[in-house]
């Protein structure tokens, strides 16, 4: 199995964001009871200006368009696509008073550019790659794969491997990885109530389980009634790195506290396999998940209620 990369160049999607404001000059709320008509047979059919449409091209306006200062062109005229050296102008004049580009402005610029390079190979290896994820802030990569091997590669120096890791008490694939906040840690999980831990910020190239480096194994099957046991399909650190949520084949969610080093929490949250779950924001507060139900569900940790 091999990965590969794609490069960006410059591509000016101008004429794109002007053909979307063209567009989004119709209405720009969606009603869904007008948006049918009943013909003289009694079939439903579309009306010719589609309500939706509008609404997302103007909520996608709305999220990349310029700062208001450098779109004016002349009183009651403003330019739909600003160039990128009066951006940045604009920036160090601080149009927007923050001493930043806003969100919109960063749409802006980004959506100039299309990526048409590779993609190039960085690494093959001899079986499927399950897990491929990024570091928070970019400067990490890291690959599982279904032969128990996970690599953590440098980007920022040429896609270096920084960590060789070979996982323990492997159940057919890795099923998920995640590294700490300080990019010290990193958890991977498999078709297992365990998931292991492992120090990635250790001088060692190599980290072989329990020989070259320890990989202590977390327990998430304490609540486990009658010794069922179960996979873990997500698991993902909170932000600051106090805690595991998981997601598993038995329908749950489980959290577990790294400092008491326990299993916290298990809550039975859907019907069906748990694919994917994280922590919503910083206070821990809230856990998204998603799963085989075609369910996604943002659930109260502490008090256990849905709230959407």
């Amino acid at each position: 199995m091999y990965f590969g990369l794609t490069e960006g160049t410059g591509i000016d999607m101008g004429q794109y964001i002007g053909r979307l404001d063209m567009d989004s000059e119709e209405p720009e709320f969606y009603d869904a009871s007008s948006s049918m008509n009943l013909d003289s047979d009694g079939q439903m059919h579309k009306k010719s200006s589609n309500g939706l449409d509008h609404e997302i091209a103007h909520e996608t306006k709305l999220k990349s368009k310029p700062n208001e200062h450098l779109s004016r062109v002349l009183p009651g005229k403003r330019e739909i696509s600003v160039s990128m050296m009066k951006m940045l102008a604009g920036r160090e004049a601080n149009y927007s008073r923050r001493g930043r580009f806003t969100s919109s402005d960063l749409c802006h610029v980004v959506s100039r550019y299309l990526p048409i390079k590779g993609p190039r190979l960085v690494d093959r290896m001899r079986s499927r790659a399950y897990v491929s994820q990024f570091s928070t802030d970019g400067s990490l990569f890291v690959s599982g794969f279904q032969d128990s091997y996970i690599r953590v590669y440098n980007v920022d120096k040429g896609w270096k491997v920084q960590k060789n890791v070979v996982a323990k008490s492997l159940r057919w694939t890795i099923t998920d990885t995640s590294l700490s906040p300080d990019q010290q840690y990193l958890v991977y999980s498999s078709i297992s109530p365990l998931v292991h831990i492992v120090n990635i910020g250790s001088a060692a190239k190599e980290s072989l389980a329990n020989e070259t480096e320890i990989h202590d194994g977390l327990d998430f099957s304490a609540h486990s009634d009658g010794g069922y046991s179960f996979g873990v399909f997500s698991v993902k650190f909170s932000t600051d790195g106090r805690e595991l949520v998981a997601g598993s084949n038995d329908d749950a969610i489980y959290v577990y506290d790294l400092e008491a080093n326990k299993l916290s929490m298990r809550i039975l949250a859907h019907k069906s396999d748990v694919n994917t779950v994280c922590f919503a924001d910083e206070s821990g507060h809230l856990i998204f998940s998603g799963s085989d139900d075609n369910l996604c569900k943002c659930r109260g940790s502490k008090d256990h209620k849905y709230l959407s």
